[in-house]
């Protein structure tokens, strides 16, 4: 082989070997294959961080309702113990006032206009604070809000209504404090019966 073959081939053969190191991946080069399974991970990791988020601020907003939910009730209901003392006083004005109307004595009617003075301070003050009484005479017997002491037979009365009411009852803001004690009416015998009403003592 002459020289000049023999220096073409030497030159070839060194082409060879440079575009073989130009075409080997760097050290530390990431392929693209590489880098769409980078980019796919990545993608991941942010769609479950963004999902824990979303978890996060759902329960932060269940929590915050719950909060305002219980602070409400507290303020509609933080002096239920409070009414609770003041019934019997209200429930001793009233049978004061019906004991003094059945006299005629001069004492008995001051007595009389100063507890009904009283009486009403006291339902005035209840009403400030959504405190209302329940249980009248001609009302439609309500087991959620009346309490049946005993039923009689009656022929003025609907059957199932309230016909006499021994001790009111009272809702605070649409909640029962206390059920009113009541005489229910049904129909007379041989009559049809109003519906049974459990009476308890």
């Amino acid at each position: 082989m002459s020289d000049e073959k023999s220096q073409v081939v030497e030159e070839e053969v060194d082409q060879t070997e440079v575009d073989a190191v130009e075409d080997a991946p760097v050290e530390g080069e990431q392929t693209p294959e590489d880098l769409q399974l980078l980019l796919e991970d990545a993608r991941n990791k942010a769609d479950e961080h963004w999902d824990q988020v979303v978890r996060l601020q759902a329960e932060l907003e269940n929590v915050r309702r719950r909060a305002t939910k219980d602070v409400e009730s507290a303020h509609k209901f933080g002096l239920e113990k409070f009414v609770n003392e003041l019934l019997p006083v209200i429930d001793s004005l009233e049978m004061g006032l019906e004991a003094s109307k059945s006299a005629g004595d001069d004492v008995l009617h001051k007595l009389q206009e100063g507890t009904e003075m009283t009486l009403n301070m006291f339902s005035g003050a209840m009403n400030k604070f959504n405190v209302q009484s329940v249980g009248k005479i001609g009302d439609k017997f309500n087991p959620e809000f009346h309490q049946a002491i005993t039923v009689q037979e009656s022929n003025e009365h609907e059957p199932d209504s309230v016909m006499l009411v021994m001790q009111k009852g009272y809702v605070m803001n649409d909640r029962l404090i206390r059920p009113a004690m009541v005489m229910v009416s049904k129909a007379p015998a041989g009559k049809p019966d109003s519906p049974s009403i459990d009476v308890q003592a």
